[in-house]
């Protein structure tokens, strides 16, 4: 039987409340497909450990996790500690330590969710936006100069490289060639001057090596919209790191729910671990009430399957939502209902 090492971090608000919703998932694919899952919890990494120690993680963070084939990441971020602290101290570290390069973002309307875009339909609805994870515009390079003074001063500067581009390019058109052979480019070329009409020149330098593929541009304000408009006309949608950020999130919330949005960061080469995260964040004005939507973390946990060689486990699991939300009136808050986060788990069990 195979066994693969998960590493677990719960994080802070309701991440410590979806993930073992996602475990107990886990455990019975596990059973019924005939592999086993090692955990290894990291309950302290969040921001009360910052609070008290002055890390979100401790110095040997990075190490501990190297030997997992896979981390399920709950949430990150809570009253009190600044959300550029608390990312930088645990969730960037580790996409950029273990160049999880692609972020995966699954968007679909699923039958018996109301989208809140007329005409977003079950069935009509099912595009995966591809966001390059590791430089762009989330660089490292700036800084602040002359602090407290009229004068002050920030520089940000994006790193796009050639590498960097070319990479999450051919990872987003090789996932088209695997669908519906569609890509749509996320640009902003006539404003941005430098590194989008370079990322437009690598786009279509590499789409010379997928011919099966038919793939446009579009300028990423203009693509807002019509992800709203017409949400059902895409396929593989990819894009630099902050327009990928901006852009899932509008289209999760286009699918109905923030609270059930999934999340992939990977390492395609698999040399370092992969790491699979719920969108919703830690929701703290919810945090320990137990209403939190468990959809998101469970559906990573299907991503993480199938990045570890279990698609058909994966599939349950897709199943079995889309079963309880067609075939049940069992919902948590954020999807209109009132049930618990564990009365939807249990409902979800039942069904897989």
């Amino acid at each position: 039987m195979t066994t693969h090492r998960i590493a677990l971090i719960p994080g802070d608000g309701i991440g410590a409340e979806v993930l073992p919703c996602a475990q107990q998932v886990l455990d019975v694919l596990g059973r019924r497909h005939g592999f086993s899952l090692a955990y290894t919890s990291y309950e302290d990494w969040s921001c009360k450990r910052y609070l008290r120690e002055g890390s979100m993680m401790p110095a040997d963070g990075i190490d501990q996790l190297r030997d997992k084939d896979a981390i399920l990441l709950g949430a990150v971020g809570y009253p009190g500690v600044p959300d550029h602290v608390s990312l930088w101290g645990l969730l960037i570290p580790i996409r950029r330590s273990f160049r999880q390069y692609v972020n995966l973002r699954p968007i679909r309307v699923f039958d018996g969710i109301d989208s809140p875009v007329r005409g977003a339909r079950a069935g009509d609805v099912d595009f995966v936006v591809v966001r390059e994870n590791v430089e762009g515009e989330y660089s490292e390079v700036g800084g602040r100069l002359n602090r407290g003074f009229a004068d002050e001063m920030a520089v940000q500067e994006a790193v796009f490289t050639r590498a960097g581009v070319t990479r999450v390019l051919d990872y987003a058109f090789e996932l088209a060639t695997r669908r519906g052979g569609r890509l749509t480019s996320a640009t902003k070329s006539n404003g941005i001057v430098h590194t989008m009409p370079f990322w437009d020149q690598l786009v279509t330098e590499r789409a010379t090596c997928f011919p099966q593929v038919t793939w446009d541009q579009e300028h990423i304000d203009a693509l807002a919209a019509k992800v709203v408009l017409d949400p059902g006309r895409f396929d593989v949608v990819v894009a630099s790191n902050l327009f990928g950020d901006i852009l899932s999130d509008l289209a999760a919330a286009v699918a109905g729910s923030i609270g059930i949005a999934p999340a992939a960061n990977l390492n395609p080469e698999r040399e370092f671990p992969s790491m699979f995260e719920p969108v919703h964040g830690s929701a703290p004005d919810i945090a320990g009430q137990g209403i939190a939507n468990p959809l998101g973390a469970i559906w990573s946990a299907a991503m993480m399957l199938d990045h570890l060689g279990h698609p058909a486990a994966a599939n349950d699991v897709t199943d079995a939502i889309a079963e309880v939300l067609a075939k049940t009136d069992v919902r948590t808050r954020d999807l209109g209902g009132g049930a618990t986060t564990s009365e939807f788990t249990d409902t979800l069990l039942g069904l897989l």
